[in-house]
């Protein structure tokens, strides 16, 4: 019974968050497509041949097929300096993971995230905590880490982003009128139900003596501590060069993937490298929403930096689920399932050792 209840459970949340993400995208969907008609009737062209969807599908075919596999190549590029880079944090806590097996789990933990939103980085702890007999508390410290560096790097690219754009980014806000998360910020409810959880966040603390030998206690207890760990080791690494090096390549290849993406589809392909700057700040934003794979939040948000740039609705969709769906399913969809299927097959020998000259390094 357990176990049937687990797997209701996590169906309920699949279910869920795919519905969240596909009425997002059916919005997104709605709001463009009657854009687009507004602008066929000013073209004289009928409603009955005006339809967006046609339009994505059509759009989606003439693409230029070399650019989508040139941005491709860069999103596994910065998979593999980010397999690096996990490397590195883990060998301040003894282990020395095989560097495939670093890429397998992080390939796997994207394809979770299409069935639901940050499943994906638990999967991608499990994977690598199975295979490489880690402590799983320890790996998911490691990853914390890995996105609170990602979360730096992102502040910095808004940065950059707001030196180069700020005239359009400014004027952007200007037209809606205040910056998002204004209304949120302004409700009292989000204040006390902030103060309520710091109140019991310290009471929890002062009084842990009293909850030491409670079940549920001492798992948050393990998992906080690896966490700890996790965080400490980004103090001890060795290379702290090549750390920020293997940074630096996973934030430029993410932008490349934005930018790069301009030149498959000819209405952006005139926008130059500022713009892709701006357009890829808001799609980081899109994805930062929960939805599986950023579905629907991702081209919102992709439509509106567009936008910025005189790009059409109807050609800035088109946009979005072009290099969206070509990263997806060429991506992630593939690669995940060639990850998940040969993970288990290269390790079915492999006895994992704990200390430094384990595994193998990366290139």
């Amino acid at each position: 019974m357990p176990a049937i209840r687990k797997i209701a459970k996590n169906l309920l949340q699949f279910i869920l968050f795919l519905g969240v993400g596909l009425g997002i995208l059916y919005f997104v969907f709605r709001k463009q497509q009657a854009a687009y008609q507004a602008q066929c009737a000013l073209d004289g062209i009928p409603t009955e041949d005006c339809s967006l969807l046609d339009k994505v599908l059509r759009d989606f075919a003439e693409a230029d097929y070399y650019w989508l596999g040139v941005v491709v190549l860069a999103f596994i590029i910065s998979n593999f300096s980010r397999a690096a880079r996990w490397k590195m944090l883990l060998k301040p806590l003894g282990f020395a993971p095989r560097y495939i097996n670093l890429l397998f789990s992080i390939f796997i933990g994207y394809l979770a995230n299409l069935g639901l939103p940050r499943l994906g980085e638990l999967i991608r702890a499990t994977s690598l905590a199975k295979v490489e007999k880690i402590p799983v508390e320890k790996v998911v410290g490691t990853i914390v880490v890995d996105r609170i560096v990602d979360m730096l790097s992102f502040v910095i690219v808004f940065a950059i982003a707001l030196i180069f754009e700020s005239d359009t980014l400014f004027g952007y806000l200007a037209e809606k009128g205040s910056l998002p998360g204004k209304a949120l910020l302004s409700n009292p409810i989000f204040w006390v139900g902030s103060v309520a959880l710091l109140a019991l966040m310290v009471y929890l603390f002062k009084n842990r003596q009293k909850f030491s030998h409670n079940i549920i206690y001492q798992k948050v207890s393990n998992i906080l501590k690896g966490l700890l760990e996790g965080i400490k080791t980004i103090s001890q690494l060795d290379n702290v060069w090549g750390f920020l090096f293997h940074s630096v390549v996973i934030w430029l290849m993410y932008y490349l993937m934005t930018y790069l993406c301009f030149n498959a589809f000819a209405p952006t392909a005139h926008l130059g490298p500022q713009a892709g700057l701006l357009v890829f700040v808001f799609a980081s934003l899109g994805m930062i929403i929960p939805s599986p794979g950023g579905m629907g939040t991702y081209h919102a948000m992709v439509v509106a930096g567009l936008s910025l740039y005189g790009i059409s609705p109807g050609d800035s969709f088109s946009f979005a689920n072009i290099i969206f769906f070509a990263i997806q399913i060429f991506g992630i969809a593939i690669l995940g399932l060639l990850s998940w299927i040969l993970m288990p097959v290269i390790n079915r020998h492999y006895e994992p050792v704990v200390g430094e000259k384990k595994g193998d390094a990366a290139p």
